[in-house]
């Protein structure tokens, strides 16, 4: 994958920034030499005009009580100004050190050109083939982001609508390992409200950034993966004073793509260019979503699993795992044998047999 740094934050730094005693101190002993400068030029003109020679003490110039009063409000003004610039002034000492962290902006990744881009998607689409209309989606918007010369890879939001257990989220996780960027998962029945995504004002008990701007901060990565597990199922969140903090409100200026571009975090009150951020929504059905949020994320219909490919799967994850081949033989005939009715175990169960016949075989024998 190819990395640049991106601008990030609409915030400045400055290094080495001066104390208000410091300034006062170079204010001081620029205003001595301003004097004693002009003394000088004021004795070197009188005795070129045939004045007289007058003697005084240079260095007995000293700053008067109206002096300093000035030199101390010149110095507090500068170093207003300086804290003005840098977009921080309102926040602490701790958050302007977290912030410290994107000084030098934020990294996107991309493939390095269309050849990777069709390897990354035949590797996707040949352990997932199910998934096929999001994997080429994302093929689509990687060769894109190639031709067009982008830094890094931006694609649509997709929301992936289908049954449960298919592997909505197992296939946005390896995505995000594929194009090795950051994944963080926002579960929405466990996390229903805004807060965890994007974080909370000031003044509330558990203010904090949210997931989105913890992930940037610690890898200081502007495009990680985003994924909002089962979004259907976030509801409505509301205060006691009747305010929302309902988490697809809080996604709709996230997923797009002009809005995100000059997004205000609530937290550090600072603007952060999200336009970059990829975000994969998962949803088992699209009872409860609003019509604001279906037309920024036009869901993928996904089909369920078949038995050949959950057998194709439960193979693969098998040799990774190390498995014999008897194992995997006899998680194969499990798949085979269930009724049509069923419609065979789902891509979590076909994980689950996977991990326990792991842990069944590396399990010591017993004399």
């Amino acid at each position: 994958m190819l990395k640049s740094n991106i601008p990030f934050a609409n915030i400045r730094f400055f290094d080495d920034s001066p104390t208000t005693v410091d300034l006062e101190r170079r204010f001081a002993q620029f205003l001595r030499d301003f004097r004693e400068r002009r003394c000088v030029a004021q004795q070197i003109e009188r005795v070129a005009e045939g004045g007289p020679k007058e003697d005084f003490d240079l260095y007995g110039n000293s700053l008067s009580t109206q002096d300093k009063i000035k030199i101390e409000r010149r110095a507090l003004w500068y170093v207003e100004q300086q804290e003005a610039a840098t977009g921080m002034q309102h926040l602490r000492t701790d958050d302007r050190n977290t912030l410290r962290r994107l000084q030098n902006g934020a990294t996107v990744s991309r493939v390095s050109n269309e050849h990777d881009a069709d390897v990354l998607a035949a590797t996707l689409h040949e352990e997932m083939p199910w998934m096929g209309p999001a994997t080429e989606h994302i093929w689509h918007a990687m060769r894109r982001s190639v031709r067009e010369g982008r830094p890094g890879l931006q694609f649509a939001p997709l929301l992936l609508l289908g049954p449960p257990g298919i592997g909505k989220s197992h296939w946005a996780r390896r995505l995000g390992k594929l194009l090795e960027v950051p994944t963080t998962v926002v579960e929405a029945t466990g996390e229903p409200a805004s807060f965890a995504l994007i974080g909370s004002q000031r003044g509330w008990a558990n203010a904090g950034p949210g997931k989105i701007m913890e992930t940037i901060l610690r890898e200081k990565c502007a495009n990680p993966l985003m994924v909002v597990d089962e979004v259907e199922k976030a509801g409505d969140v509301t205060s006691e004073k009747g305010l929302r903090f309902s988490l697809t409100d809080a996604l709709l200026p996230l997923l797009e793509r002009m809005t995100a571009k000059t997004w205000q975090c609530p937290y550090y009150r600072v603007q952060f260019d999200l336009s970059w951020v990829g975000w994969v929504l998962t949803a088992n059905s699209l009872r409860g979503l609003p019509e604001p949020l279906l037309s920024r994320c036009p869901p993928l219909d996904l089909p369920p699993v078949s038995r050949q490919h959950l057998i194709g799967f439960a193979r693969r994850l098998g040799q990774a795992h190390d498995l014999p081949d008897e194992a995997i033989t006899v998680i194969e005939e499990i798949i085979l044998s269930c009724h049509g009715d069923i419609g065979g175990p789902s891509l979590r169960t076909v994980k689950r047999m996977i991990e326990r016949a792991e842990i069944a075989y590396a399990r010591p024998l017993l004399h």
